[in-house]
């Protein structure tokens, strides 16, 4: 079930090298000339009109939408670090993840739900941080409230996840409710699962006041965890993902498999199994695992047994910089010695099909 490469990954690119001055000059050019946000919004691919409205009237929210995708693109390329297809970006390619999209694949569950996630933390970041004119900290955390510790003072900037999961919903479903297939349908519930995600490690912290650090009083504030933690709980969920087929009116999912639950709002679902990833392969946007470090005594999806695909691995012998002989010294110090060396690095050996090198 291949669907049209579209959604938040076609356009994300476009949008970070727009919008991070780190990038690319073009963002100094747009600010001085003042039609930053209607160039740079007129020229992004792919947005539907209520995506390119909420573009123009809010170019701050999606400056800080591109300044987020290196974090979360960062977060599933350590997920995926392990496994044979490991989330990198292809060169040439305007998409970031290429073809691999296209197929309704648990790896295609697992990036709209994680982008979907970096959308919510990275705006409701920078309301929090002030660089947003349409939000700031949450307002609805005034006054007195009690948990199981006793009354406690909102103060502070609790994180107003709200706005941010309000917008995410806005911006990067509209793409997907334009449409009633199957995939557009497979998308808003991963996009749901990615958004559920974050608001799930939202934390109240407290600082105390009395006197000798008592707690007589409580000032708290709630606050989102590191996006490593959403980052977690999703490939966990990828892991625990649901085949899903189409029900009978096409207004939902049902399991592909009976033994199986019904997937709940949490879950991540799929139709398609996943290539194996083994190969280059153009049309599955598969990079390979030719030239992928193996680890030779694993057991896991690193193992070069498994890496390699069973074709065999290189060893090659390297050596690198470490810190050894370290001593304490007091009071209150590390000092170390700077050695050299050698280890064996392992890489898997390319397929011995002459079309394995055709370019993608």
């Amino acid at each position: 079930m291949n669907a049209p490469l579209g959604g938040i990954w076609l356009w994300l690119p476009l949008l970070l090298t727009w919008l991070t001055p780190e990038v690319s000059s073009s963002w100094w050019y747009m600010r001085a000339t003042g039609g930053s946000s209607r160039v740079m919004c007129d020229n992004v691919p792919g947005l539907v009109s209520r995506q390119r409205q909420l573009c123009h009237r809010h170019p701050d929210v999606m400056r800080a939408i591109g300044l987020g995708v290196a974090e979360w693109t960062a977060e599933c390329q350590h997920q995926f670090r392990q496994h044979r297809w490991n989330c990198n970006t292809l060169d040439r390619d305007h998409s970031l993840f290429g073809k691999v999209l296209l197929r309704s694949s648990r790896e295609s569950a697992f990036v709209y739900a994680v982008s979907s996630a970096g959308v919510v933390f990275a705006v409701t970041r920078a309301c929090s941080q002030g660089e947003l004119k349409s939000c700031s900290c949450d307002p609805k955390k005034k006054g007195t409230a009690k948990d199981s510790k006793g009354n406690f003072d909102w103060g502070g900037c609790s994180d107003n996840i709200d706005y941010g999961i309000k917008f995410a919903r806005a911006f990067v479903d509209a793409k997907e409710r334009k449409g009633k297939d199957a995939r557009a349908l497979m998308n808003l519930h991963n996009n749901r699962a990615g958004r559920k995600a974050v608001k799930r490690f939202l934390k109240q912290e407290c600082k105390c006041h009395g006197v000798s650090g008592s707690c007589t009083l409580r000032t708290c504030w709630l606050a989102m965890a590191d996006f490593r933690k959403t980052g977690d709980y999703l490939w966990r969920k990828y892991n625990g993902a649901i085949q899903v087929v189409m029900n009978q009116d096409g207004t939902g999912f049902t399991v592909a498999n009976k033994r199986f639950k019904k997937p709940t709002k949490n879950d991540l679902v799929y139709f398609e199994n996943s290539p194996d990833y083994c190969i280059r392969d153009r049309e599955a946007g598969s990079p390979g695992t030719a030239g992928r470090v193996c680890n030779l005594t694993s057991r896991g999806m690193d193992s070069c047994e498994v890496m390699c695909c069973g074709r065999g691995y290189d060893t090659s012998r390297v050596t690198r910089m470490t810190k050894c002989e370290c001593k304490f010294h007091w009071c209150c110090a590390v000092r170390c010695q700077d050695c050299l060396e050698a280890l064996d690095v392992h890489t898997c050996k390319a397929p011995k099909s002459a079309d394995w090198a055709a370019p993608t």
